[in-house]
Parts: C-alpha cells; structure tokens; sequence
C-alpha cells in the first residue's frame, strides 16, 4: 500500500514547548519507519499547519489511486496539521482512505538537539546543509 506521509508545521518560536511538533525530520522518519514496518511505502510527504479538511494537497493523490493511507506521527500532530482534525478523519472515513498513527517515542530533546533544529530550521536559505 501507499502511504501519504502527514506532519504538522508548527512555528520555530514552539521549539521550547512542543519540541517533537516542531521536529518534522523527526515526524516524518517515524512515519517512514512506521509504514516500512506495515508494508507500505510513503509515496507523498504533506507538510501542514491547519489545512482545511478539504485541502486539494491532501486529496489529490489520493484521487489519482496513489495514496491509500495517511500516516500521522502522533494525534497532536494531527490537530496541528489539519483543523479541524475531526473533519478530515470524517473525510478519511468516507473516502474509504485509512488513517494511521505511527505513535514512536518522540526523541529526548536535551538542549543540544534543540539548537540543531533551531540552526537547521533558521537558516535554511543561508547555504546551511541541514547536517
């Protein structure tokens, strides 16, 4: 199966308070790990902060038959990324689409980690290589 990989865009000022929200490498590797463990193959990779339910990004894999399932790190990423996060399981359900969590122990952010994600995140356009 095909899986659409989801994870929330949350601002870089909530790296304090909501490390793993802010982490989306860390989001969308336990997506990964999650959908190579259940057979399935991440096809797409969707980045969102409240997209609407209805959003054309989420549904047009899925309504060319390239997607049969969404992949969320965790239900708070979830909330984050789609809003309401309660309608877009609705449309999950109706489309017959399946939604999953990977539901990983998020990584322990000491402050060290922090400032990686903080480098990595603000200066994406300054040549930085993301290592």
């Amino acid at each position: 199966m095909r899986a659409a990989a989801l994870a929330a865009l949350v601002p870089l000022e909530r790296l304090d308070a909501e490390p793993y929200l802010v982490d989306i490498r860390s989001q969308f590797a336990h997506c990964a790990d999650w959908a190579a463990e259940a057979g399935h193959r991440v096809t797409q990779e969707i980045l969102g902060h409240r997209l609407d339910p209805l959003h054309p990004l989420l549904w047009s894999d899925v309504d060319a038959g390239e997607v049969d399932v969404f992949v969320v790190a965790s239900p708070a990423a979830l909330d984050r990324a789609v809003h309401p996060a309660e309608e877009f399981r609705a449309q999950c359900a109706r489309r017959s689409v399946a939604l999953a969590f990977a539901d990983r122990p998020e990584p322990r952010y000491d402050p060290g980690h922090k400032a990686r994600i903080h480098r990595r995140l603000s200066m994406p356009t300054a040549g930085y290589d993301g290592c």
